[in-house]
C-alpha cells in the first residue's frame, strides 16, 4: 500500500524550509535567501520515494503581520496548516528557540495535524551547541519527535523523510512525478529574478521588491534563446535607483545572476530583459496582490 499527503512547513522567517525543500524535491522550486519574507506564497514541491509520496509545501515564515501582504501570508500558513497531512516545525540550530518558535509549537499543540520538529543547521553546531539546541527543541509545548538535520549538507534528513512517511495517510500517489512543482512558469522565473535582487541589494529593499514577468517568446529555430521580459516593482525612487546602480551596473549583475538560474531551469539560452518601475505602497495594495496570485 503507498502513502501520500501533504505536509506543511512552518518556521520563523531564515531557518531554512525553502533550502529543505529544494534539496529534498531534487530541483529548485522555491529561491532562498537570508532576508526574512523572502517566500511569500505557499510552494509545493514533491519528494517520492518508494512506496511514499510526500508533497512539502514550503510557507511563508511565521510573523507578525505588519500590511496587507504579510496578512495575506500569514492567512496562507494556517489555510495550509488547515488542509495538511501533517506538519514540520523547523528550528534553526544557530539561532536557537525564540519567543516565534514557542508561538508556532503553541498553534501546531491546539491544532488536529500530526507533528515532528527539524533542528536544522546542525552543520554550523559543536557537539555542545547541538546538545543544547536539541534540548531546547523538546521542551516545546507539542508532542512531536526531534530530528537533528542539515538541509545544506543532507545530515540526517534521510531519517526526517521516512518518519515524515509514517505521519501521511495510506493513498495513491497524488502527482505523476518526483520533483513536480505547482508553480507556473511565470511565477518562478520571476521568483528566480526576485532571487537575484534581494541578494545584490540591503536593508528595506528585498521586502519592498516584487517581480513580474511580462512576456515569454520563443523564437524559432535551435539556435535562438528564448526571450523573456519582466517587471521589478519597487516602492520608492530611491529604491529604484539602488537597483538599477551606477551607470546601470546593479541591474546588469541582477540579470546576469538571474540569467544563470533561468537557464538551469529551463534548459535553454535565455535573454533577458530587466526594467525597474515605482509603484508606491504595493504591499498594501488588495487588487494589485490579487493580480499576483498572492492570496
Amino acid at each position: 500500500m503507498t502513502r501520500s499527503g501533504f505536509v506543511a512547513l512552518l518556521g520563523r522567517p531564515n531557518v531554512g524550509k525553502s533550502t529543505f525543500v529544494n534539496a529534498v524535491v531534487g530541483q529548485k522550486v522555491a529561491i532562498v535567501s537570508e532576508k526574512p519574507q523572502t517566500t511569500r506564497r505557499a510552494i509545493r514541491g514533491v519528494h517520492q520515494s518508494g512506496d511514499v509520496q510526500l508533497a512539502l509545501v514550503d510557507l511563508p515564515g511565521v510573523q507578525r503581520p505588519r500590511d496587507a501582504l504579510t496578512a495575506r501570508m500569514a492567512r496562507r500558513v494556517q489555510q495550509e496548516l488547515e488542509g495538511a497531512d501533517a506538519a514540520l516545525l523547523m528550528l534553526s540550530g544557530e539561532q536557537g528557540v525564540g519567543p516565534g518558535d514557542r508561538f508556532i509549537a503553541r498553534r501546531l499543540a491546539t491544532s488536529k495535524t500530526p507533528a515532528a520538529i527539524a533542528v536544522n543547521k546542525i552543520d554550523r553546531l559543536s557537539q555542545p551547541a547541538l546538545l543544547v539546541a536539541l534540548a531546547a527543541a523538546g521542551e516545546l509545548e507539542l508532542e512531536a519527535e526531534v530530528f537533528p538535520i542539515s538541509a545544506r549538507t543532507g545530515a540526517g534528513v534521510r531519517e526526517l523523510l521516512e518518519h515524515l512517511g509514517t505521519m501521511v495517510p495510506e493513498g495513491q500517489f497524488m502527482f505523476a512525478a518526483q520533483g513536480a512543482c505547482d508553480q507556473p512558469a511565470e511565477l518562478l522565473l520571476a521568483e528566480l529574478i526576485r532571487e537575484a535582487a534581494i541578494r545584490r541589494t540591503f536593508h528595506e529593499v528585498p521586502h519592498a521588491v516584487e517581480v513580474v514577468v511580462e512576456e515569454i517568446e520563443r523564437a524559432d529555430g535551435s539556435r535562438s534563446a528564448v526571450r523573456i521580459r519582466a517587471l521589478i516593482w519597487v516602492e520608492t525612487s530611491s529604491q529604484k535607483g539602488i537597483l538599477i546602480g551606477a551607470g546601470g551596473s546593479m541591474i546588469k549583475a541582477i540579470g546576469t545572476a538571474a540569467r544563470k538560474e533561468i537557464e538551469k531551469a529551463l534548459g535553454e539560452r535565455v535573454h533577458l530583459d530587466l526594467s525597474v518601475r515605482v509603484r508606491r505602497d504595493w504591499r498594501a495594495d488588495e487588487s494589485l496582490l490579487d493580480r499576483l496570485g498572492i492570496s
